[in-house]
């Protein structure tokens, strides 16, 4: 009989203790500890593990590069996030919001036509409910393979016996192993289930896919350990009540996290979007008060954006402040310096500020579009057509140039912007395309005149 073993666990870190503890001493959060019994056989490990070669120390320059190129998931803005593609006998884990598209866009990697075989083990559906869910989505590679299983030890034989390039597991909080007595979901279930899938994936050269839920406050479920074992963290962000989606990496082992994928949410699944600009910009019969459009850039792709603004007489003495897909303390801070620099009474004024398509943007090349369109809304008067902003503002006032300047300007200039307000800041030998005209202002009460020009 196996030997049994109490233990604590802290649900935020991970943390084990052999009692309870109030406060966890690793990370620092409350009541987050919680008893786990762990009963771990004699000689532990799975018949799918115990096969598998044994490594053994290498001089560094013996080691052999893997010269294997990156697989194609068929998926332009997924293999984009990824640096290119996937690497062979990587763990990639994706997390998102509950009803956000994570299955969907699992789902339309395993069934679209790259070649790949693969294994689509689902923990939370029936193969039934995954066969009706591909008949809307459009069945593009008939190697897909579909495996409802929760034990980890059926999975890994499945997968030594079918060896499919791509296995997609649905969810890491639904499998679990019989080393462990814990229910699925635990602590210890998905460290163990996570580190049994990482061993297989590097000793096989097998590519793992596997989801994660997330909890109220954002994060990844589980221990945060889990982020640590695996090789890629993709983070997948929208509204529910909206149609847009991005995919962003937020940990890649193998290139920079600096990309973004963008979806269009549809009847027939996610849409790739190639182009953010076109649905992050909105035409209007007739100029509108409070509107401007700021040139954005998420990691090293550029696109512009549609910032609207509301300011009006404060009813209830306490002026309102609002910002849906901003951080309401950075626009605290931008009005203080209109207050400041310009003389514009805000202290007297309710503010809300929305961003176009429900995304969430921490940008601070958006200062000056932010700023423009309050003062566009401030005095009522429409901004001049075919303008838009890109810079950064600081507290005494001054304009900063805004990171890839260059790439903001020349996306407005491809999009038929004729004027762009930027920093006077920029340097002198800054690319700057034909067509469009550039604006260079230094202090923030020189945007007014830059940007109601008849």
């Amino acid at each position: 009989m196996a030997k049994v073993k109490k233990a604590f666990f802290c649900k935020s870190c991970g943390f084990e203790a052999p009692q309870w503890y109030g406060k966890c001493p690793s990370c620092g959060e409350w009541n987050t500890f919680t008893e786990e019994v762990i009963a771990r056989e004699n000689g532990g490990g799975t018949a799918a593990l115990a096969d598998l070669p044994a490594a053994r120390p290498q001089r560094i320059l013996e080691i052999r590069q893997n010269e294997r190129r990156r697989i194609d998931l068929g998926n332009r803005e997924v293999n984009r996030v990824l640096g290119g593609g996937l690497v062979p006998g990587s763990l990639v884990l994706l997390g998102g919001e509950p009803g956000i598209g994570k299955s969907t866009l699992s789902l339309q990697i395993a069934l679209a036509a790259n070649g790949l075989k693969t294994l689509y083990v689902s923990g939370e559906e029936s193969a039934e409910q995954i066969r009706m869910r591909a008949n809307r989505l459009g069945i593009g590679n008939e190697e897909c393979l579909v495996y409802a299983e929760t034990l980890l030890e059926n999975i890994l034989l499945q997968i030594g016996e079918q060896k499919p390039d791509l296995v997609i597991v649905d969810s890491i909080q639904t499998i679990y192993t019989n080393l462990l007595d814990s229910s699925a979901g635990s602590v210890s279930q998905i460290r163990e289930c996570a580190s049994s899938l990482l061993k297989y994936a590097k000793s096989s050269g097998t590519s793992v896919f596997i989801i994660g839920h997330i909890t109220k406050d954002g994060t990844i479920a589980g221990p945060k350990v889990l982020e640590h074992i695996v090789d890629v963290v993709l983070q997948f962000e929208g509204d529910n009540n909206q149609i847009y989606r991005i995919l962003r990496g937020i940990k890649n082992r193998f290139g920079a996290t600096f990309e973004i994928g963008v979806f269009e949410m549809l009847d027939a699944g996610l849409r790739e979007v190639d182009n953010p600009s076109e649905i992050l910009l909105t035409h209007y019969d007739q100029p509108l008060s409070g509107i401007a459009v700021g040139a954005s850039v998420d990691g090293i792709r550029p696109y512009l954006i549609e910032v609207q603004a509301l300011v009006s007489g404060a009813a209830y003495g306490t002026p309102q402040r609002s910002a849906t897909g901003y951080d309401s303390r950075r626009m605290n801070m931008l009005l203080a310096v209109l207050e400041k620099r310009v003389g514009m009474k805000m202290f007297q004024k309710d503010v809300f500020l929305n961003f176009a398509g429900g995304f969430k943007v921490a940008d601070p090349g958006l200062d000056l579009a932010v700023v423009a369109a309050v003062i566009s809304s401030y005095y009522d008067r429409p901004i001049a057509e075919g303008v838009c902003c890109a810079g950064e503002i600081g507290l005494s006032g001054e304009v900063r140039p805004a990171p890839r300047s260059e790439q903001r300007i020349s996306e407005a200039s491809r999009l038929g912007f004729r004027r762009i307000v930027v920093s006077g800041y920029l340097p002198k030998n800054a690319k700057r395309p034909r067509g469009i005209e550039v604006v260079a202002i230094n202090r923030i009460d020189e945007l007014p005149r830059a940007l109601f020009v008849e």
